[in-house]
Order: structure tokens, then C-alpha cells, then sequence
């Protein structure tokens, strides 16, 4: 799904509503969407969940958080800690149906409500969505987990968990995992140099409960055509993944999400037809950047806007290798020196 907001004045894709604990705002590994490659799977059985015994290492409490965040209903107060300040949230999770609906809300600041809802993708692999192993072995080429103690988050006992990435193209993660529901309670998301980028902690936690039923899955998109263009380069370990249709976005832009497991990145094209154009360049988005440029695809002006919570330089090589392979013409030639209107 894709949301158009304002920021600086000037209309941004937005990434996928999902933006509570499991979505963009709290934990970008928890996306809802799945590899692009997969099938349809069965629904995600939340009662069987409660017959898991206790995680005992960080992978498999990394597995479980993930289930958690799909099958507890409950309502939070959390606060974000950014370069664009302090900022409070109310967030609600709610489960109907076999529905998923969630909701964030601002409570200060400029107002701002982002919303979800719908089915879920594959939680990291083939087979059962709890088991840790099809999930580890995803992310164990590309970060090292490992649990560093106990703690204690929004007066709940945590565990927490350090993710470090094995190369300079991805973020590491300091996570605090709730003991009793494995839900997030707490991650602080670290640079390159390991420097706190953005901290994002629950301080209420209320009356979480399991749902007692199924969550539907995304299927694959049948019928839907290919875009044209597709990235030349992409970070090791990112594959495509399917994300939920929605009447929302903007007439003419096509997105593209690719993820490693962990963290995810938003491409966006769009034929500039005289509509307001972005500036080229990397521009911060909170604790996300967006790498644009103005460039010739297929023989026609286009704008490419690539997103997310990764470091500046991999998603501005992201958008210099956007290439065409069908329609009107191969050749791209930059027009980043161009002025928007």
C-alpha cells in the first residue's frame, strides 16, 4: 500500500501503512510483505503460538517477536527519539476476522495518523511462521544476533537483543523483546560508526492478548504485468517482495520493494509530466532517506525515488543503476541538473 504525504512541502511516497511495532515506525524488519518468489500460504495459526515453549536463543526470540507482532491485540503509548525530535505515539493493534488492523497516531508535533490494514507475507521462510531456523539462516550472511541480558522496558521484563551487520550497506539494531509476549518494547536503530540514529521505545504496554484464530496471508498479484525498469545493483541479500495492492497510490507511479530479511527499501518511478518534481539529491525523512533522481527511461523524462531506513550512500547507488529493459529505448541519460519546477 502506498500513501502520498507531505514533507517540506512537497508530496513524498510514503512507505507501506503499516507503521506499528512490526511496521515502519518501530521495526523495518517487520514488514508486511512477503518474497515475491513465494506462493500463496496457508493463514498464520495464532493459537499455536501459545503451545511454543520459551525462546533460548536471540534467533529464535527474533523469530518469535516477529509471530508476536502479527497475533497480539493490544494498545501502547511510545515515544520516538530522531533528528526531528522527541515525538509521542498511541498505537492500537487489532486482529478481526482474521484481519489484521493497526493504527499510529502523533500526538504531537505536526498531526499525523498512518494506518493498515490487511493480510501478511511469509515471516522469514518455507514452513511453520515460529520455527526460528528457515529465518536465520536468511539473515546469518548478512548480520550476527546474538541476546545481551535482561531488562526492564514500560515495567515489563525485556530481553534484549544485538544485531550487527556483517558489512557498511545495512543498520544494526539493539532490540528489547518483552519476556512474556516476545512483542518489541524497545530498538535503537545504529549507523555504520554504530551511532544511535533513531530510538524508539514502548513506555505503556496494555493488556496484551493473543488472538485466538487465523490471520489471512498476501497471495501473489496474478496478472500484473512487469515494470520496464528494474535496479542494476542492489545490497547482498535483498530479493523482491509483493506488497498489497491499493486503489491509494498515485496515478502513474510504480513501486518496487526489495528486503533482506531485516531491513526493506522502496523504489518509485513516475514519467514527469509536468507535475512538481522533487529536488535530486539524498534527503532525510526522519530516520529514513530518500535518494532522488531525474532520469531518461524508455525515452521519456522520469522521476526515480529510492527509500529507506539504510545508509545514504547505498540507496543513492540503488538510484543511479535503475535500468530499461523494455518498450521504447535502453538508453538512460541523467538529467539531474536539471532544475524542478
Amino acid at each position: 500500500m502506498v500513501q502520498w504525504r507531505k514533507w517540506s512541502g512537497r508530496a513524498w511516497p510514503g512507505r507501506a501503512a503499516g507503521v506499528l511495532l512490526a511496521g515502519c515506525i518501530a521495526l523495518p524488519a517487520m514488514a508486511r510483505e512477503q518474497a515475491a518468489s513465494a506462493p500463496a500460504s496457508d493463514p498464520l495459526d495464532c493459537t499455536a503460538l501459545a503451545e511454543q515453549e520459551a525462546p533460548t536463543s536471540a534467533d529464535a526470540w527474533f523469530a518469535r517477536s516477529r509471530w508476536a507482532s502479527h497475533c497480539y491485540v493490544f494498545q501502547a503509548r511510545a515515544v520516538r527519539i530522531g533528528a526531528d525530535g522527541v515525538r509521542t505515539l498511541a498505537l492500537s493493534h487489532d486482529v478481526k476476522n482474521g484481519v489484521e488492523h493497526e493504527v499510529a497516531r502523533f500526538l504531537d508535533g505536526p498531526p499525523a495518523v498512518h494506518e493498515r490494514r490487511g493480510g501478511i507475507g511469509r515471516l522469514g521462510g518455507e514452513g511453520e511462521s515460529g520455527r526460528s531456523d528457515a529465518l536465520a539462516r536468511r539473515l546469518e550472511d548478512r548480520y550476527r544476533l546474538r541476546q545481551a541480558g535482561k531488562s526492564r522496558i514500560a515495567g515489563r521484563g525485556a530481553v534484549r537483543l544485538e544485531i550487527e551487520p556483517l558489512d557498511d550497506q545495512r543498520y544494526g539494531r539493539r532490540l528489547w523483546l518483552d519476556s512474556a509476549t516476545a512483542l518489541p518494547l524497545k530498538q535503537v536503530l545504529l549507523d555504520e560508526r554504530g551511532r544511535t540514529i533513531e530510538t524508539f521505545q514502548i513506555t505503556e504496554l496494555r493488556d496484551p492478548r493473543l488472538y485466538q484464530g487465523e490471520i489471512e496471508r498476501l497471495s501473489r498479484h496474478e496478472g500484473r504485468s512487469e515494470h520496464a525498469w528494474r535496479p542494476g545493483w542492489l545490497p547482498g541479500g535483498f530479493e523482491p517482495q509483493v506488497i498489497e495492492a491499493s486503489g491509494g497510490s498515485r496515478a502513474g507511479v510504480e513501486q518496487r520493494v526489495y528486503g533482506d530479511g531485516l531491513a526493506t527499501l522502496s523504489l518509485f518511478v513516475e514519467p514527469v509530466s509536468g507535475q512538481e518534481l522533487l529536488k535530486p539529491g539524498v534527503h532525510r525523512l526522519g530516520v529514513s532517506h530518500a535518494a532522488v533522481r531525474h532520469i531518461e527511461l524508455g525515452g521519456r523524462p522520469r522521476q526515480v525515488v529510492v527509500m529507506g531506513e539504510l545508509p545514504p550512500s547505498v540507496l543513492q547507488r540503488v538510484a543511479e543503476s535503475i535500468e530499461w529493459h523494455g518498450g521504447q529505448s535502453t538508453a538512460v541519460s541523467s538529467m539531474d541538473s536539471a532544475s524542478p519546477p
